[in-house]
Parts: C-alpha cells; structure tokens; sequence
C-alpha cells in the first residue's frame, strides 16, 4: 500500500511496547515553556519515523531559527522520515511564519495542518474524516497537494427533520450495517418527526478506508496508538 499509516505514539509507549508499529510519529514535542525552543525532542526513533510537533504550548516569544535547527538536529540524529506540525490553534501569525520557515529548511517532507497549510508548498495533514463524507469529497478542496489524513474511530450522530440535518458527535455502536462508500458502520431509528442515524467507524472500516485512501493518492495517514495499537497488524 502507498499510503504510509504512522501511528502516534508517546516515549512511555515506544520504550514500553513489547513491539512497535511498522511505522511511529513521536508526539509530545511542543514550545518550551522554559527556553525559546523546543521540549520533548526525541534522542532515538524506529526507522522511518514521524516527529510530531504540537502548539499545545502556545507559541510565545520562541525563536524560529532554533526551533528549524532544533528540529533539522533530531531529523538527522534520529533518522527520521518526516516531520508532522499539529497546529491546532489558528490564526497565529508567528506560527504562520512558522511553519512557512519549517517547511523551507527542513531535510525532509513537512506536513502543516489545513489552518495553516494555505499558501505553503508543503503536504497538508487534515482532519479525521466525517462520517458522512467521501473521503474524495473531503480531499477534493487541496486538489494538486499532497495529503496526509488523521485516522480515528470516530462515531457521529446524524438527525433528520423536516428542517434538515443536524450532525454532532455520538458514540460507537454494535452491529448495525455497513456502507462500504462511507467506510463507516451505522444504524436508523425512525420517529414520529425525525430519523436518526448512528454512525461509527471499526477497524474494519479504517482498512476500507485506507484502501481508498491508497487509490486517491493520499501520502499518509497517521492514528493515535492507544486508540489504534490493538489493530495496528490490520491497518
């Protein structure tokens, strides 16, 4: 399979896995509340690893030229294959500059999610995909860019009335019926004014979904490893 399917792993689960992934994303790397750089670097990592960074620490008074070389550092002391930015809290010019900065000097591909990848000639890493969304509908707005997609086993309740459609989180169910097109498992409950549909994802349907993926041409996919390890030999 061309796509890559990373799973993101803390260092307590690298160094405590009995055995690892075929391919891991270090996470936990963020803005050093301590220094103008960076904190939670990795010193190693398995063969063809991500390093993710987040902005859970908010960005603030860092030195960009550190961080590139920070980060430049551990991609040649660990070997890794990529660098992922989890940017999750938008509209930060800084970080904008950023991750623009990031993806001119690193030695290698650099993912920026949607909220900053605009204008950047760089892989764009998007959200997990809605349930009830083609996944060739949620790529079809980065036509002609690299993608990298999360992975979750999401679920997603879905209302119908006379007024139309409401969608909000849900909770995975049992059973209920598969639709190979959507990559999701759901069920119906038909009501006096309304029809609800419950819909999740198992990891029948993430390798369903990965195969899609595959054939669309998404680069990597990348999935937290407490939610996905127990199916990692399926993916």
């Amino acid at each position: 399979m061309a796509t890559a399917c990373f799973l993101a792993m803390t260092a307590a689960e690298i160094s405590g896995a009995a055995a690892l992934p075929p391919r891991a994303a270090w996470m936990s790397c963020r803005f050093s509340l301590y220094s103008r750089g960076l904190s939670g670097l990795p010193q190693a990592l398995p063969p063809g690893s991500v390093v993710v960074l987040d902005d859970q620490n908010p960005f603030f008074d860092h030195d960009p030229d550190r961080i590139a070389g920070e980060l430049a550092a551990c991609v040649r002391d660990t070997g890794a294959w990529g660098v992922l930015l989890d940017f999750q809290r938008p509209g930060v010019d800084e970080v904008q500059a950023l991750a623009e900065q990031l993806c001119s000097d690193l030695p290698c591909p650099v993912a920026v999610t949607a909220a900053y990848a605009k204008g950047l000639r760089c892989p764009v890493f998007l959200p997990p995909l809605p349930c009830h969304v083609p996944l060739a509908d949620w790529l079809a707005p980065w036509a002609g860019r690299e993608t990298w997609l999360e992975l979750a086993l999401d679920a997603q309740t879905v209302t119908l009335t006379d007024k139309g459609a409401s969608f909000v989180p849900g909770e995975p169910g049992d059973g209920g019926f598969r639709d190979e097109r959507l990559h999701c498992h759901y069920t119906v409950a038909v009501e006096e004014d309304r029809a609800v549909f419950s819909l999740w994802r198992t990891a029948e349907d993430l390798t369903g979904l990965l195969k899609d993926a595959d054939r669309l041409g998404v680069k990597a996919a990348v999935g937290l490893y407490q939610e996905l390890g127990l199916f990692a030999q399926s993916l």
